[in-house]
């Protein structure tokens, strides 16, 4: 199942080495079949606050994602983006194709009325 990295990062200064770390991130991708499908595009807010740019990186699965982030290339230029951006990054699975939330809504419920 695809999955993906997220990465809620708030805007800083643009510095030299968040520059390095753009150049060099694809290359720590390509290995596990990563792309960027959201990469701080326009944001429209329609509800709360969003301070930042979203990142959106799909993978073929978790496991794919879990071993970019952990793999060496990456842990090397990862320093370069945390000491000058903040925010959060999450790995999370996609849904399969035919997603139907009542089907979930009705799982819910089920073991809610237990």
């Amino acid at each position: 199942m695809t999955a993906y990295a997220l990465a809620h990062l708030r805007k800083a200064p643009v510095h030299a080495e968040v520059l390095t770390y753009l150049e060099r991130i694809d290359a720590t991708l390509a290995p596990f079949g990563g792309r960027f499908i959201v990469h701080g595009g326009a944001i429209d807010v329609l509800e709360g606050d969003w301070p930042g740019d979203v990142i959106v990186i799909e993978f073929p699965d978790l496991q794919q994602a879990r071993s970019w982030y952990q793999s060496s290339d990456y842990q090397e230029i990862k320093p370069l983006r945390t000491r000058h951006l903040t925010g959060e990054v999450i790995l999370v699975d996609g849904v399969e194709s035919g997603q139907d939330s009542s089907q979930l809504a009705a799982a819910i419920r089920r073991a809610t009325d237990r």
